[in-house]
C-alpha cells in the first residue's frame, strides 16, 4: 500500500489520487481554486509572465497612476489553430491588444490575460502559448501584470481561448480618430495586407504553396511612435483586423462623412498570398492582418510620415494608396486599371471566421 504522506507518493493527505492524464494534460480541477490551480499558476504562468507586480497575486493589480490621459482596451482570442505559420494565439494576444492601443496614439504600458481552457488540452501545448505570449511581451516592453484561469469541459472550449485588457497613456495633446479624416488627406497603409488569414486559412484547410504563407503578427506601438515623431497632426490610426482593409476604410469614411479613393494597384498584397486569395475566390482586402495599419495624414506631411515608416523594420512596405475626398460621403471607391471605379463595400461578414 502506498503511503500518502510519502513525498514520493502521487496521493497527498485529504486528497484523491490524480490520473496520470491530470498531471500532462488540464484536468477540470485546475479550474477549482484548490491545490492544482495554484501549480499552474506556479509553475506555467508565474514562470513565464513573472514581474514584480504579478508576482504578488492578488485580487488586483496595483499600478502608478500614469500622467495625462489613460487609454482602455479589452479583446479577445479564438484562432484555430492555435499555432500556424509566423505566430500563435500567444502572441496574437499580446499583438493584438498592444495595437488596438497604439492605434488610438497610446504608449502601451500593461496588459492583462484570461486563460480559457478545455480539459485535455495537454500541459506541454499550454506551455508553448504561455512561452510565446511571454515572449512577445517583453519584446514589445509591455508587462502582463494580472490575470485569471477557468478550465471547461471537453469539447466546450477549442483547447485555448484567451481574452486579454491592456492600458496606455495617450498624449493630452494628441487628437487621433476615424471622425479627423478631411478631404485632401493622405491615405497610407503600412505594408502588403493579407498574410495573417491566408497563413491562418493555409494550415486549417491543409493547402499547401511554393512559399510559405507567414502571419504578419507584430506590435505597431513602435512604428506608430515613429510615426509620430515624424508629424503630430496624424489624422486616423487603424489596423486592419477583421475584414481587413475594406472594413477599416469604410469605417473612416463613415465616421468622417467623406469618400475615400483607393487606386487598385497601388495597394500592397504579396504575390503568394494575391495567388492563394485568387485560388480560393477570396479579396485580399477583405483578409485580416495583425501587423499592419492604415493611416490617414494631412497631404502635406505624407513623404515625412511614409520616410519615418521606411526607416522602421514594420514600414518598409508602406505606401501611399489614395486619398480623402469631399462628396459621396461614407463611400470607399477603387480606381481600376482600366480608368473607371468601383465601390468598395463594407463586408457583410467574416471571410474568414476565427483566424484571431
Amino acid at each position: 500500500m502506498i503511503d500518502p504522506s510519502s513525498p514520493a507518493s502521487p496521493v497527498r493527505a485529504g486528497s484523491c489520487p490524480l490520473p496520470q492524464e491530470s498531471r500532462d494534460c488540464i484536468a477540470l480541477s485546475h479550474g477549482g481554486g484548490g491545490r492544482l490551480s495554484r501549480d499552474l499558476v506556479e509553475d506555467v504562468f508565474l514562470p513565464a509572465f513573472g514581474n514584480p507586480t504579478l508576482d504578488r497575486l492578488g485580487d488586483a493589480a496595483v499600478l502608478p497612476a500614469p500622467s495625462g490621459r489613460l487609454a482602455f482596451t479589452t479583446d479577445a482570442f479564438v484562432v484555430q489553430p492555435l499555432f500556424f505559420p509566423g505566430g500563435s494565439i500567444g502572441e496574437l494576444a499580446v499583438h493584438g491588444t498592444i495595437n488596438d492601443l497604439a492605434m488610438c496614439g497610446a504608449r502601451p504600458r500593461w496588459l492583462s490575460a484570461a486563460f480559457v481552457l478545455e480539459e485535455g488540452l495537454p500541459l506541454a501545448t499550454l506551455r508553448q502559448i504561455v512561452d510565446r505570449m511571454a515572449a512577445a511581451a517583453r519584446d514589445a516592453g509591455v508587462p502582463i501584470v494580472a490575470g485569471d484561469t477557468k478550465v471547461v469541459e471537453r469539447g466546450r472550449g477549442d483547447g485555448c481561448y484567451i481574452t486579454t485588457a491592456g492600458i496606455g497613456e495617450v498624449d493630452p495633446q494628441l487628437s487621433i480618430g476615424p471622425e479627423r479624416a478631411q478631404p485632401g488627406d493622405a491615405v497610407i497603409v503600412s505594408g502588403p495586407l493579407g498574410n495573417h488569414g491566408m497563413a491562418v486559412m493555409s494550415v486549417r484547410q491543409g493547402l499547401a504553396f511554393e512559399s510559405t504563407l507567414q502571419s504578419d503578427t507584430a506590435p505597431l506601438h513602435g512604428l506608430v511612435a515613429a510615426m509620430l515623431e515624424a508629424c503630430r497632426e496624424v489624422r486616423v490610426l487603424r489596423d486592419a483586423t477583421r475584414g481587413g482593409a475594406a472594413a477599416v476604410l469604410n469605417e473612416i469614411a463613415q465616421a468622417s462623412r467623406c469618400s475615400i479613393w483607393v487606386d487598385e494597384q497601388a495597394l500592397p498584397v504579396d504575390a503568394h498570398v494575391r495567388a492563394a486569395c485568387e485560388m480560393l475566390g477570396l479579396d485580399p482586402l477583405l483578409v485580416a492582418n495583425e501587423g499592419k495599419l492604415v493611416a490617414i495624414v494631412p497631404p502635406a506631411d505624407a513623404d515625412q510620415v511614409l520616410h519615418a515608416m521606411h526607416r522602421h523594420p514594420l514600414g518598409g512596405g508602406a505606401v501611399r494608396v489614395g486619398d480623402v475626398a469631399a462628396g459621396r460621403a461614407g463611400k470607399v471607391l477603387l480606381r481600376t486599371p482600366y480608368g473607371t471605379h468601383r465601390i468598395l463595400p463594407i463586408p457583410l461578414g467574416e471571410q474568414l471566421p476565427r483566424i484571431c
